[in-house]
């Protein structure tokens, strides 16, 4: 059976999220995404910060990683960018189908 995942990233705004979103399903590398907005607090350079990010959840095949990886760090404006792959252990079969279906193969 197909491993299936969701890859979440963060962006500084929708705009920028909204780009890269419009490229990964373009290239057919995630079946969908959504844009959340969320209030992240970090650590950073020595500073303790709170910025207002988008939020963006990623469903996909897992083989899929490396590549969508190398296009998020290619356009993403983030130094370090957060990209974390979240396996899908179950879900409803036809919804993974259709992200099977809409996802290109390698």
């Amino acid at each position: 059976m197909q491993a299936f995942c969701m890859i979440t990233t963060t962006f500084p705004d929708e705009q920028s999220a909204k780009k890269v979103i419009a490229l990964l399903l373009e290239q057919r590398l995630v079946a969908c995404a959504q844009i959340l907005p969320v209030q992240s607090f970090y650590r950073w350079e020595g500073d303790v910060c709170e910025e207002t990010e988008s939020l963006v959840i990623m469903k996909t095949k897992s083989h899929l990683f490396d590549a969508i990886q190398s296009l998020i760090l290619a356009h993403h404006p983030y130094a370090i960018p957060q990209l974390i792959l979240i396996p899908i252990e179950k879900g409803l079969h036809t919804y993974l189908q259709w992200v099977d279906q809409e996802t290109i193969e390698s």
